[in-house]
């Protein structure tokens, strides 16, 4: 499963892998950088509670923009965010990714629902 892991996560997140951007547990680096890890746990995190309550679509808009901020500004200039950083907006981000991805399937679907029932009726 661990080889698995090493060798698909990079994939699927397009993770750069970079030795000094990733965290390290006994001294082996994770399968992905510390954003893509924020990511992926503010997927899972997105999916195990949307039942339970979930923003809407502009609170998940505005939880994506820290981490596009961070990351533009660290291609553009100088400045050098800090691997918590990196998670933590990747967390926000993956969060919201899952959430709007889950808001607007349920939007569809019931929209087909309707289109369905005037169809039928």
């Amino acid at each position: 499963m661990k080889r698995w892991l090493y060798q698909w996560l990079p994939i699927v997140f397009g993770c750069h892998c970079r030795e000094d951007r990733s965290f390290h547990i006994r001294e082996e680096r994770f399968p992905i950088c510390a954003r893509c890890t924020g990511e992926l746990a503010g997927m899972v995190l997105s999916a195990l509670t949307y039942a339970l309550g979930h923003p809407g679509a502009t609170v998940s808009l505005i939880l994506m923009a820290p981490m596009v901020l961070d990351g533009t500004i660290q291609s553009c200039t100088a400045y050098e965010s800090t691997n918590i950083r990196r998670f933590v907006t990747g967390l926000l981000f993956g969060y919201a990714l899952v959430n709007l991805f889950l808001l607007t399937t349920l939007v569809i679907y019931r929209l087909g629902v309707q289109v369905g029932t005037r169809m039928a009726g």
